[in-house]
């Protein structure tokens, strides 16, 4: 069950996600916490450079490598907009990262795009469960994944 502090964090993550929309990218934001509730990182979507692997996630997970150790890495949490994509879920377990919240899940966000006449990603979207068995997963966040569904929508010129 989230509390106000998850919460909160998640809410950052879908603000990212909109300063990512903002930015001519894809809406999708995260945010990495430290077992103490202090926030480390923070990264928005970055593939409109045409380098479709700067997935926040995958940035999450590629600093917290760099920076932190095993022990820290296992206490932390990843608040994100929208469930891992394949990628960075096993990149996310590969670093050894611990709980995952996020507010829309992948399966929701094909929902939507389908709903949009928007196709398929190139690759195949799976629960983060079913690539990192055993890790620390909650969402979807009904209110929040409202938020994330609307700054998808308007990606794709629907305002309605």
């Amino acid at each position: 069950m989230l509390n106000d502090v998850d919460l909160g964090h998640l809410r950052r993550a879908v603000e990212l996600a909109a300063e990512a929309l903002e930015a001519g990218d894809e809406p999708f934001g995260s945010v990495l916490v430290a077992g103490d509730g202090t926030v480390l990182a923070e990264d928005r979507n970055r593939v409109g450079s045409g380098d479709h692997t700067r997935h926040p996630e995958f940035e999450l997970a590629r600093w917290s490598a760099g920076r932190l150790g095993p022990e820290e890495r296992a206490a932390a949490t990843v608040y994100t907009s929208t469930e891992h994509c394949p990628m960075c879920a096993t990149a996310h377990g590969w670093v050894g990262l611990g709980r995952i919240v996020y507010a829309s899940s992948s399966e929701q966000l094909g929902g939507w795009l389908a709903e949009l006449g928007v196709p398929a990603p190139p690759v195949r979207t799976l629960p983060i469960r079913d690539l990192v068995p055993g890790l620390p997963v909650e969402g979807p966040v009904p209110e929040l994944a409202a938020e994330v569904r609307t700054l998808h929508r308007r990606l794709h010129g629907r305002t309605d």
